[in-house]
């Protein structure tokens, strides 16, 4: 994506496993930084929020800029969607930021997803899928004034398909496996291995394992995905399972546009490793002939950098 700029920009990506950051400056990038996540429900806003600045502070001491030169800032965090949501977190970072002497100027807070979506088409009409530790679809049809999305509800609710849904489904074979109520997976001997505290003799310590925080059900997707490209039946069928979930958000999406076919973009690191699952997602894409597959134009740092650009010129045209 070409983007070109005479402004000092500041873009935030805060996904729900990672937070990455970049400074526009000169016409290029002069700073990246890197964080855990800073997803609101996961963390906390106060945490969220914290994490956020150190990231924007690391940026601004790598590139040696000061904050007086910083001309936008936008901030995408997963899972925020409210107005009421985005407006607390923006209090709250210039709150934080006074602290360390930092003072925003033109700063907005909104869904990592809004970015993802900027991103890809650059101000036209598609739809986005993004597939990571949670997925989501979001479009932006010509014929409505607001965006309009499909899941994302969170691992509590939803997120079929997603890296966090693909863990937990592993986990659920595994215990089906042991208690016989299912067919025995590789899983089990990985998870084993994996965590200290587990021992899969003694079935019930993966409940006190996943109860005291040893892991993520994310953090398992990496090996069901490998263990169903070594044809383990039980991890093959969740990964075919989470293509067709996947695959129902651009076609529900889709509905809502007035055009016959509708560009449909994929993101998200399960999508950028060219894992198993991304090859399917495409498969299951294509059998609607209503959706077009297309590569985004850009990612969802791009899109925060596009956003700040906008931010500014909204700012001056109001003056």
């Amino acid at each position: 994506m070409e983007f070109n700029s005479t402004n000092t920009l500041i873009g935030i990506d805060g996904g729900g496993t990672h937070t990455r950051g970049i400074l526009y400056r000169d016409g290029k990038i002069a700073a990246t930084s890197r964080a855990g996540t800073t997803r609101i429900g996961a963390v906390g806003v106060g945490e969220s929020c914290e994490r956020t600045l150190n990231v924007i502070l690391d940026l601004c001491e790598q590139a040696d800029t000061d904050y007086t030169e910083i001309d936008g800032v936008v901030i995408g965090l997963a899972g925020v969607w409210l107005e009421e949501e985005k407006k607390r977190s923006a209090a709250l970072l210039k709150t934080l930021a006074r602290g360390h002497d930092f003072k925003f100027s033109n700063m907005m807070v909104t869904s990592d997803a809004e970015l993802a979506l900027e991103g890809a088409f650059q101000g036209e009409s598609g739809i986005i899928t993004i597939v990571g530790t949670g997925s989501i679809g979001l479009g932006n049809p010509k014929n409505k004034k607001e965006l309009i999305r499909c899941g994302g509800w969170g691992i509590e609710l939803d997120d079929e398909g997603s890296g966090a849904w693909i863990g937990r489904e592993g986990l659920t074979g595994v215990v089906r496996g042991l208690d016989g109520r299912g067919q025995q997976t590789k899983l089990a001997e990985i998870i084993d291995s994996m965590f200290p505290s587990i021992d899969i003799s003694k079935p019930r310590s993966i409940v006190k394992a996943y109860a005291e925080g040893a892991f993520k059900y994310h953090m398992l997707t990496p090996n069901v995905m490998k263990c169903a490209e070594e044809g383990d039946e039980i991890c093959l069928d969740i990964i075919q399972r989470s293509a067709v979930h996947l695959a129902e958000l651009p076609s529900t999406l889709a509905k809502q546009f007035d055009s016959k076919t509708v560009n449909v973009a994929l993101m998200g690191g399960i999508i950028d490793n060219d894992t198993m699952l991304a090859g399917l997602l495409r498969e299951e894409i294509t059998k609607n002939s209503t959706l077009k597959l297309v590569e985004p134009k850009g990612n969802a740092l791009q899109g925060a950098l596009v956003m700040a650009e906008q931010l500014i010129q909204e700012d001056l045209d109001n003056d």
